[in-house]
Parts: C-alpha cells; structure tokens; sequence
C-alpha cells in the first residue's frame, strides 16, 4: 500500500500531483485534453496556500511508481473542515487509495477537534460522488456559490468512523 505523507501543499511533490488534478478535472470539464497554460492558470488562480499551517494540511499518497493522489483539508472554522483535491492517478484507481486519503483527512479533522467535514463535486465526477456516499458523506443543502458544485456532501465525524 502507497505511504500516506503530511507535506507543504506549495512543495514539488505536491504541486506536481495537483497539476496532475487539475488536467484531469480541467479535461473532464471540458472534454477535451487540458493545456498547459490552463492548468498554470487553475494553479495561480486558485492556490493551495490555505492547506497549510493553521488553514488546513494537505496529504500525498507515493508509491514504488512516485506520487499516485493527494487530498486536502481546509478549516473553515473550529467545528468545521472542508475536503478538498481529493485524486488518484488513473493508475492507482481501484486500490482504495481515494478512501484512504479520505480517510487521513477525517483523521486530521478530529485530531484538531472538528466535528464535520463538508465538500462539494461537480455532477460528471460520479466516481467521486459514489465514493463520498460509500465513506458516509449525506447529501445536503449548498454552503456555496461555486460555479463548479453541482452536489454538497457533509460527515458527522462524531457519528461515523
């Protein structure tokens, strides 16, 4: 099984895997393989600097083959933790790596006394979707505008483990 790994979302390592992330996400929202350039802009235009320190942590997963997915956590305030980056690399998909970096993200979140972790995915990330429900996560009401949600999920850590 892949090591699991508390790193600096701005290091190579992890800058690496989010650009891996973000050409997957970029290039299933548009049907068509992502640019450089677009990818470049994702990372400037929304960077991960809140994953880090008192904001958040941020968590890769490598392997013999390097890095194969990461997840982030974002504090949105002392009850609440928000997920976030969750990916694999297409091939690590079907090893449960998603559901263990999930998994170490809900960890941290307790460690540090949140009671609830929130996110929100697009409808064309149905893999996503189903793995959100399989971990315990409830649809509910939206907690944002973001252009990009389509679905808003929540877990009372207090609840399931």
């Amino acid at each position: 099984m892949p090591e699991i790994a508390h790193v600096d979302p701005l290091s190579p390592a992890a800058v690496a895997i989010l650009r891996r992330y973000y050409d997957d996400i970029i290039t299933r929202y548009y049907g068509r393989a992502a640019t450089a350039a677009e990818i470049d802009e994702q990372l400037a235009g929304d960077p991960d600097d809140d994953l880090r320190g008192d904001l958040g942590s941020f968590f890769i997963a490598t392997g013999d083959e390097g890095c194969l997915g990461c997840a982030g956590v974002r504090w949105v305030d002392a009850d609440t933790a928000e997920l976030t980056r969750v990916f694999v690399a297409p091939a690590a998909r079907g090893l449960g790596l998603a559901a263990t970096l999930v998994g170490a993200v809900e960890t941290e979140a307790r460690r540090t006394g949140r009671r609830t972790v929130r996110l929100d995915t697009r409808s064309d990330l149905v893999e996503a979707r189903a793995l959100y429900a399989k971990l315990g996560y409830a649809e509910v009401e939206p907690f944002n505008d973001s252009p990009y949600a389509d679905h808003w999920f929540a877990k009372d850590l207090r609840v399931a483990r």
